[in-house]
C-alpha cells in the first residue's frame, strides 16, 4: 500500500503530532508498506536524515509568538507529491493548514482519506485569543467532513465532534514505547541530584504554553517536602519560571534521558485542560509512575481514578494541590497506582496500534472500491 502522511509537524519537532506521525511512518514500514510524509520545513537542513522514509518538505514560517511551531505556506508541491507517489490512501495528521491542502489534493485526484484529529484547536482558540472557536470548528467541519473517515483518540474527542457535526468517526488511541519507558530506569544518582534533601518529585512534561496551564503547578509546589520537576521549552518559560520559583526547569529532554526523568519521578501532574489524548500520562504510567491529570479530554480514558491515579477538576489549583498531597502523605498507594498503571499500557504498543490503524486504511478502501463497483 503506498500511503501519503501530510502532517502539520514532524521530527525534529517535538509534539504529540508530530511524534505520531512518525511512528505511522515507521510502522507502515515495517509492515512492508511504502509511505511518504509531507511536512512544513524546518531549519534543519539534515532533520530528516534518520526518517524512516521519504520526506517532503513544504515552505514555512514560524508562529508569531510562538517560533518552535512553523506553519505551511501554500505550496503545489503537495498536490504535486501525492500524485507522484501514486498514493493509494492519504493520511492526514491534524490537518488544520497542511492538511486542507492535503484533503483538496486527494479529493482532486480521487484518492482516500483518513483524517486523524489529534488537536483540540477550538480549545487553543479560547485560550490564545479568547474568541475564534466557531471558525476552528467551520474549518474542522470542512477537512474532515471531506474525509472518507476520521480517527479521534479518546472518547471525549469522538463526543465532541460528533456533537460539532462531524461523522464517520471511529476511535483510535496512540501506542507508547513500553520498552523505552519502564519503572526499571529509576535512578537514585539522579533523584539524589534533583531533590537532595529527600523531596517528593512531582513532574510535568510537555509544550511550555499557556493552554497547558503549568502554572496551576504552584500551589503544589509550595507543599513541605513536595519538589516540582519541569520538562520541556516553549513560549511560557520565562513566566512560568517567575510563577513557580522553587521549581526545577530541565529544558527539553528527549530518548533515553526523557525516560530515566519520568522513571525517577514520584508524582506525575498534567495540568492542560485541552488534551484530546495526553501522550505524556501514558509515558508516565509505562515508568511505572502514578499520574493527577485533569478529568477532561484524553485523559479520561487513560487515567483510572483510584486505582492508577487521581483525577482532578479541570483548571483548580486546589484540587491539583491536595491530590498531590494525598499521594505525597501515601507511598504505598504511590507504589500501587504505578503498578497498576504499567500494567494498563503494557499491551498498547505501537505495533498493535499500528495494525490497528492500517485495518482502518483497508476498511476504507474496501468501501471506496464497493462505492465504485
Amino acid at each position: 500500500m503506498r500511503v501519503v502522511i501530510v502532517t502539520e509537524s514532524f521530527p525534529p519537532d517535538v509534539n504529540g503530532v508530530a511524534h505520531c506521525a512518525l511512528q505511522t511512518a515507521r510502522h507502515l514500514v515495517r509492515r512492508g508498506h511504502t509511505p511518504l510524509v509531507i511536512a512544513p520545513a524546518v531549519a534543519d537542513p539534515a532533520a530528516d536524515a534518520d526518517a524512516p522514509c521519504a520526506v517532503v518538505r513544504v515552505p514555512s514560517l514560524p508562529l508569531p509568538g510562538y517560533p518552535q511551531v512553523r506553519v505551511a505556506l501554500p505550496s503545489r508541491r503537495v498536490a504535486a507529491a501525492i500524485a507522484a507517489h501514486r498514493a493509494d490512501l492519504v493520511h492526514l495528521a491534524g490537518p488544520f493548514v497542511l492538511g486542507v491542502r492535503g484533503m483538496t489534493a486527494a479529493a482532486r485526484l480521487g484518492i482516500p482519506a483518513v483524517a486523524v484529529y489529534q488537536t483540540d484547536l477550538a480549545g487553543y482558540a479560547r485560550t490564545y485569543v479568547g474568541t475564534g472557536e466557531h471558525a476552528a470548528w467551520r474549518r474542522l467541519r470542512t477537512v474532515h467532513g471531506a474525509a472518507d473517515r476520521t480517527l479521534a483518540p479518546s472518547s471525549a474527542a469522538v463526543r465532541d465532534l460528533e456533537a460539532h457535526g462531524i461523522g464517520r468517526v471511529r476511535l483510535w488511541g496512540r501506542g507508547v514505547d513500553t520498552t523505552r519507558f519502564r519503572p526499571g530506569l529509576r535512578d537514585d544518582a539522579l533523584r539524589a541530584e534533583l531533590a537532595p534533601g529527600g523531596e517528593l518529585l512531582v513532574g510535568y512534561v510537555g509544550r511550555l504554553a499557556p493552554e497547558k496551564r503549568v502554572d496551576l503547578l504552584a500551589a503544589a509546589g509550595e507543599l513541605p517536602g513536595v519538589r516540582v520537576v519541569v520538562v520541556g521549552d516553549g513560549p511560557s518559560g520565562p513566566a512560568l519560571r517567575t510563577a513557580l520559583p522553587g521549581a526545577l526547569f530541565l529544558g527539553r529532554r528527549t530518548g533515553a534521558d526523557l525516560a530515566r526523568i519520568f522513571a525517577s519521578l514520584d508524582v506525575f501532574a498534567h495540568t492542560g485542560p485541552f488534551e484530546t489524548f495526553c501522550q505524556t500520562v501514558q509515558e508516565a504510567m509505562a515508568s511505572g509512575v502514578p499520574v493527577i491529570a485533569p478529568a477532561a479530554g484524553g485523559p479520561l480514558d487513560l487515567v483510572d481514578h483510584g486505582r492508577t491515579g487521581l483525577l482532578v477538576a479541570p483548571g483548580d489549583p486546589r484540587a491539583l494541590r491536595e491530590a498531590v498531597a494525598a499521594l505525597a502523605a501515601a507511598p504505598e498507594l504511590r507504589t500501587a497506582y504505578g503498578r497498576a498503571g504499567r500494567a494498563a499500557v503494557e499491551g498498547r504498543t505501537w505495533e498493535a496500534l499500528g495494525d490497528e490503524l492500517i485495518g482502518h486504511y483497508l476498511e476504507v478502501l474496501r468501501e471506496r472500491t464497493a462505492v465504485a463497483a
